[in-house]
Formats: C-alpha cells, structure tokens, sequence
C-alpha cells in the first residue's frame, strides 16, 4: 500500500498535477493500532511554529473558545475577532471580511484544499464549511497568505477537520454537541465518532441545524422576512496508517435550504444603454435623493444548494532522498445551486473541479529550512436558466509553484517565500475570448525577542492576483446586490505591496498585540458605478490605485488568580487614489473590553464591544450610525470517568440594540439580531 503510496508521491513532481498545503499540521503517525504518538499541532506555518512565533499575523480558534463560538456560518462564526468582520447576508450566508477584503481577495480552505462552491460569486451564496464539526480553524492576515495563491491578498482562512482520521485511537471517541438558540428558535445538533483496529481507522460525523426567522428590536414586522435556513451534513472518511505515515480518503454531502432577505426581483427589466441604465417604468432620476426606504412587493426568496465532495489526504515521511517528509492534499467537489421566487425554480449554478496540493519539505541545508510545493486546480463553473445568468460558462485552470524558507539565528528568525502561478480562463462563448495570465508573489520577514517576554515582527511582501471569470465576462442583473454587471475583459492582473509591523508579550501576566499594516493596490480591481435608479446601480469591473491600512490590537491583564481584564479593538481604511474616494463597505472602528472568570469548573466573562458610526461611505451608500453589543455567558465542564461534559448558557446583544453591519450588502434589510439566549450541552469521550 505504502509502496504504491510513495510512487504516487513521486509522480505528484508534475506541475500539472499536485500543489501543496502550506500551512497545516506536522505529520502524526501510529506505530501500531493502540499507540498515538506526539498529537496533531496545527499552526499557521509549514515550520510547525507557533501563532505567536509567526512573521505574520495568525489566529487560531480552538476548545472551548470555538466551542463557545460556533454559529451556522462560517462569517458569524469568525465575526468578533479582532481584524475581521462578516458580510452577513441573513442567517444562511455570510463571509468573513479580513482588513477590509472579501472574496475573492479572501480564501477559504478545508484543511488546505479549496472550497469549489459559488461564494465566490455573490454574498448571497453560503460558504460550505461544517461550522459545527470543525476541529481548528486558522487565520492567516498579511504576507504570509500568499503561499496559497495572489487570490488570497486579504488572507486565507483554513479551517480544520477530522473527516479523514490521521490516528487510530486506543478506544472510540468522538463528540456530541447540541445548541438552541431564543432569537430565531434555532436548533442545532452534531456527532462525529473516530475507531479502528489494526492498521485502519474510520471516523464518521454528520451535523443539523435549523432556524426561523430572527427577531430584530424597533423593526417594522419585529423580524426579519426570509432570514430562515436550515442545513444537514454528513461526512465518512478512512485511512490506512502505517510507521511512516498514513492515505486517507473521506466522502463529503450537504445540504442547506435558506431564505434571502431583501431578494427583489422588481428591477429585473433594468438594463443599460451604454454607460447609463434604463429601468422601464421605473423612471430615471438621477438627481433625487431617496430618503425613504424602498417598499417591494412581498414575495419568498430562497437558495437550495447540494454540495458533494471527495478529500484525499496523506504525510509520508522521508518520501526522497533530501525530504523529510511529503503531504498531499486533493479534493474533488460537484457543487449545484437553484434559486427559488415565490417556489418558482430560478437561476440555477454549478461547480465542478479538483484542487490538488503536494508539499515538500527538503532536509536542513545548513541553517536554512524549508518547503517546496506544487499546485493544480480546475473548476468549471456555470450558471443558466432565470434572470441572473450573469456569468457565462467558464473553465479555470489554475497551477502555482512555490517556495517558503526560514532560518534562526539566537534572537532572530527570518522568513522568505516565492509563488509563481499560471493562470487559464476559458468561457464557453464565440464571442468572449480565452484570457491567459501569470502572477509573481515574494514575501520577506523576520521576528526579533528583543527582550524577555517580548519580540517585534516587520513583513514585507509583493503580490498579485489575476482577474476572474466574474470580473470579465459578467453581463446583466445580480439582484442580491442590486446591481447589473458588465464584466471587463481587458482587466489586467492586480498588484499589491503590503507591510506589516507587529510587537507581542505571549508570557508574563501581561499579554499583548499591536499590529498596523499598509497596503498600496496598483490595477485594483473594483465595482464602479455608472449609474443609479433608485437602489439599484449599474456597474462595470474597473481598475485603479487604492490602498488600505489599519490597526487591530489586544491586551489582556490577571486582576485576580481568578479574574482577568481584556482590551481589543481594530480598525481598518480603504480607499482609491485616483479619484480620492472611500471604497464601498469598509468595516467601522470598533473598541472593546471584557472580563472572564475561571474558578474550578466554572468559567464566565462579560464583554462589552463599540462598534463607532462609519461615516467615510463609497458613492451611494449610508452611513451606519454606531452601537454598542453587550454579552454575557457561563459554562460548567465536569469528567467523568474518560468523558468530559460541559453545559453552557450565553447571551449577546443582551441590551437589545437596533443595529446595522456597514459591510453588508442588505444592512437596511437584514440587521444584526435582537437579544438572543443560546443553551447547549457539549459531550467528549
């Protein structure tokens, strides 16, 4: 088996057929069925380093602190940590939004491999990541993300599982975890069980969560219409571990059903005339300033997706002569998406392709260490049938090498990388042309302790990102942002030079980050708007210079042997420079403080966060007025025997505040929730 393992390995040198996963886990292996060597550790770099001993900015989010987390997407899930927000679009979809950059500057990996969905597309469209099971999740900001491809200048988010099992366990164990939440009567409920024997081990999982429609304070119908969802998913995975690593493989399926606030079908007879845009009867008045909110008719909007999907995963140490050991990440995914008016089927949207990685890492050459990997993708994605069939039929391919080396001397680690990628996009049209592209991609940093307890970091990087098919060929309406697209097939590939600066104390009673960082965008790629009627705006794939910096900070102090004080906050500016104007959905400042409480088996904190009114708005968007979110939770966790329970009561937004998320689409449609009480039960074994 290890033998047809390693010629695998050994074919995998073609740069059209593997890439790498560059920032997972050091390899975990069983010499024999009821031993479990050294556990898995995860961290945001190939070096198996630490997230305080990063160049770059990492977040990891683990035990009780994901636990206490979770939410039914992946947005809401990451949300409150500080640097990122989320383009919440109701209760089904929402997308993190890291220093001010979503998709598709942000990537999302399932343990290294890339999530072939359509959330790319639209923030309408859910991220199919099982929040519910995930065992890790990583966050990588700044230079360091480009590892996994120019796409990724906001950052990648990797998140964690266990579907294909790395070790066999001396007994079953597994988890049971169930939610209920008041706001929106929702109910959630996961299981997963991990076994084996001999050199085979087998891990099973599945998780249900369903809500209706949440409550907002001081709204007009008191919730909001078509923010229901509801999703099930499963996953069955084995592998075969030997002394030198283990080949596993799991199979994926899910199933979401979810409303969508705010869809309106009332501009669907917009269209353009040249740079101007003509909706029937709707009238075109373009110097009117609407004040008031815009009624639409009543209708049911919702999204049903089906997402399949095959992993392959494997380590193998010492795979050639010169390598210590190899790691092959490759996933298959059949991804499809209907839309429904009124339960009337719409636009329907499809993804089918492959993502396959393969990292190297070679044998210490002096003091430098390191990492080669290669990458291949293709993803042929299409979209027919209803109004919004916007995007033709397209293929991508996509291949990428690269290189991450580190080297320590006493107080000092210095890291540098390389990526080169190739890019193909082949639309299914006479009249669209093949657009063909490479990025380049170098990064350099270091890490200095230049005291006890404390240590500076200062990174460096140049990355570029190649257009996509939604970028260039999009043409007609997109009513989850109420827009009409022109895609623009002379875009050139992006440009950013980034820097970041960071000091950190992880020791001590004494803890903090500060981190600031500048980015300068040459050819960003960006929605301008042509025209408007009412709400609803016409818009072409521009580019221009533009530039973000920010600051995200946090600072946490023992005031007790029980209690402890934490301050965070973060803060983020973005902009063109040609002409001078505030990019559109730029997150607001927030500041916030919170206290915990651990005694015995108890923990409890409190925590209180300003979001500040964003009043540096793009062309024809609000100002969001500022609010404060008050939470409060507690939790018990007791053992017994090998089995650890832990019960948990939370609430947030607890003074009950009418409040808008400036980096959504639909903020005027879908608020934030009203005072919400979540109840659940946790059982490991």
């Amino acid at each position: 088996m290890f033998n047809l393992f390693l010629s695998v390995m050994k074919l995998s040198l073609s740069p059209l057929a593997w890439a790498v996963n560059v920032a997972l886990v050091t390899p975990v292996y069983a010499s024999s069925p009821a031993q479990m060597l050294d556990p898995i550790r995860i961290s945001a770099s190939p070096f198996n380093v630490s997230a305080q001993e990063m160049v770059s900015p990492a977040t990891i989010l683990q035990g009780p602190q994901l636990n206490l987390n979770r939410a039914p997407s992946l947005g809401e899930l990451l949300g409150s940590q500080p640097g990122i927000h989320s383009d919440t679009f109701g209760s089904g979809a929402s997308r993190p939004v890291i220093r001010g950059q979503t998709a598709p500057r942000v990537k999302v990996l399932s343990d290294g491999s890339e999530i072939m969905d359509a959330s790319n597309v639209s923030p309408d469209h859910a991220i199919t990541i099982d929040t519910w099971l995930a065992e890790r999740v990583e966050i990588l900001r700044g230079p360091a993300s480009l590892l996994f491809g120019g796409s990724s200048i906001g950052g990648v988010v990797n998140v964690i599982d266990r579907k294909v099992p790395t070790y066999i366990p001396d007994r079953p164990e597994g988890a049971l975890h169930v939610e209920g939440s008041s706001v929106d009567q929702g109910r959630a409920s996961a299981v997963e069980l991990t076994t084996g024997a001999d050199n085979i081990a087998l891990h099973i999982e599945g998780s249900h969560h369903k809500n209706k429609d949440y409550r907002v304070p001081q709204w007009h119908d008191s919730h909001v219409n078509d923010s229901r969802s509801r999703s099930d998913a499963m996953s069955l995975g084995l592998s075969f571990i030997g002394d030198q690593g283990y080949l596993g493989g799991a199979y994926s399926y899910r199933e979401d059903t979810y409303g969508l606030p705010g869809h309106t079908h009332e501009y669907e007879s917009c269209h353009p005339h040249g740079s101007s845009l003509h909706c029937g009867g709707h009238g075109h008045e373009h110097e009117h300033e609407h004040e008031h909110e815009h009624e639409h008719d009543e209708h049911n909007a919702s999204a049903h997706l089906r997402h399949q999907r095959f992993d392959l995963r494997g380590e193998l140490r010492d795979p050639l002569p010169g390598f210590e050991y190899a790691r092959l990440r490759a996933a298959y995914t059949d991804y499809h998406h209907v839309e429904k008016e009124n339960g009337q089927a719409g636009t329907r949207f499809s993804n089918r392709g492959y993502d396959t990685r393969l990292e190297l890492s070679h044998q210490p050459i002096g003091q430098l260490k390191g990492v080669v990997g290669l990458q291949t993708s293709l993803s042929d994605f299409a979209s027919k049938d209803g109004h919004e069939n916007f995007i033709p039929k397209t293929r991508t391919r996509n291949q990428g090498l690269f290189l991450l080396e580190h080297i320590q001397w006493d107080n000092w680690r210095v890291e540098f990388g390389a990526r080169h990628e190739w890019q193909t996009i082949t639309p299914d049209s006479q009249t669209l042309r093949r657009h063909k592209g490479q990025a380049n991609s170098l990064s350099v940093g270091t890490t200095w302790k230049f005291a006890p307890e404390y240590s500076a970091s200062l990174s460096l990087s140049r990355s570029q990102r190649l257009p996509n098919a939604q970028e260039l060929f999009a043409k007609g309406v997109h009513f989850a942002t109420l827009t009409y697209e022109q895609g623009n097939p002379h875009l050139e590939r992006e440009t950013s030079n980034n820097i970041d600066i960071g000091v950190s104390k992880h020791t001590g009673d004494l803890r903090l980050e500060a981190r600031a960082f500048y980015n300068r965008n040459k050819n960003y790629i960006y929605a301008r708007t042509l025209d408007q009627s009412e709400d609803f705006r016409l818009i072409r794939y521009s580019q221009d210079e533009a530039q973000f910096w920010g600051l995200e900070a946090q600072a946490s102090y023992p005031l007790t042997s029980a209690v402890s004080l934490s301050v965070y906050g973060d803060l983020v500016r973005g902009k063109l420079l040609h002409p001078d104007r505030a990019l559109p959905r730029m997150p607001a400042a927030r500041l916030g403080v919170r206290s915990d409480l651990n005694w015995q088996n108890w923990a409890a904190y409190v925590s209180y966060t300003q979001t500040l009114a964003q009043h540096r708005s793009a062309e024809f968007e609000r100002d969001t007025a500022s609010f404060g979110m008050l939470s409060m939770g507690v939790s018990y966790t007791h053992r017994v025997a090998q089995t650890d329970y832990t019960v948990y009561l939370k609430g947030s937004n607890l003074l009950n505040k009418l409040a808008y998320n400036h980096t959504s689409f639909i903020s005027r449609h879908a608020p934030f929730q009203g005072r919400n009480i979540t109840a659940g039960l946790r059982i490991e074994f």
